[in-house]
């Protein structure tokens, strides 16, 4: 199944959409509850965090999403307390302090700091983790904090998202966040390129990733290809040839 399906899948699954809130939810209560019977496994305390961060998605208010992360970071925190060289723990404090700073205002660029070294250290210890996540997640950082007075860097975060793609090259979040970076950037080159390799990748990934856990991230996905092809299909002057625009 190629890129040219991706129309299609949208409307299918968006058609028959589950309640993805109500089934993180339902994780985070599981989650959570394995954690107060277990509170000294460092595996079950880093699940629970990876859990508050996936319902922080779904709050509906600033309040709700804080709580969820401040209970996922003080899962983390506890975790590096006992297993320093955890990466799955500083991974996941970095996510969930990125969620704390969505409720935060101009106070969050006091965490983006953290979040920074929080991932850089996921990095150090286990780059491959989550499909390049912690590259993944360095660039994102890098390309979205404002340059002039925190850590924001388009060659950084152009280096960190090019090296998620290497390490998972058919994981469509690593080549979707080129995409929409590139289209941020209004780099024509760039965004050819890796729409031409998320084409090529597409049908495999459908392969790789299948099963209800991966539903959210389909629907999620494919609406934001259906937006990039929509956006690169626009006129538009940022992505007009320097010549056409004289």
């Amino acid at each position: 199944m190629g890129i040219a399906m991706a129309l299609c899948e949208i409307a299918c699954a968006f058609a028959a959409e589950p309640d993805f809130g109500a089934r993180a939810r339902r994780s985070f209560s599981e989650a959570q509850q394995k954690f107060s019977l277990s509170p000294q496994s460092n595996e079950v305390a880093w699940q629970f965090a990876r859990a508050c961060f996936d319902v922080a998605d779904f709050s509906t208010n600033n309040t709700e999403r804080a709580d969820f992360a401040e209970q996922g970071i003080a899962a983390c925190n506890k975790v590096i307390a006992a297993q320093r060289d955890s990466a799955t723990a500083h991974y996941y404090l970095g996510m969930n302090l990125g969620q704390l700073a969505q409720t935060r205002g101009l106070s969050a660029l006091k965490l983006v700091d953290q979040m920074e070294r929080e991932f850089k250290i996921s990095r150090d210890l286990n780059e491959k983790l989550d499909y390049g996540g912690p590259d993944r997640n360095l660039g994102l950082l890098y390309r979205d904090a404002p340059a002039w007075i925190s850590v924001g860097s388009r060659s950084k975060a152009t280096r960190h998202l090019l090296r998620a793609a290497e390490l998972a090259p058919d994981y469509p979040e690593n080549r979707l966040n080129l995409v929409e970076s590139y289209l941020k950037w209004s780099d024509r080159n760039g965004i050819k390129r890796e729409m031409k390799l998320l084409e090529e990748t597409w049908p495999r990934a459908r392969k790789l990733f299948t099963g209800p856990q991966w539903e959210l991230s389909w629907a999620d996905w494919t609406q934001r290809l259906e937006q990039v092809k929509k956006k690169i299909g626009e006129p538009s002057r940022a992505l007009t040839s320097p010549r056409a625009r004289e």
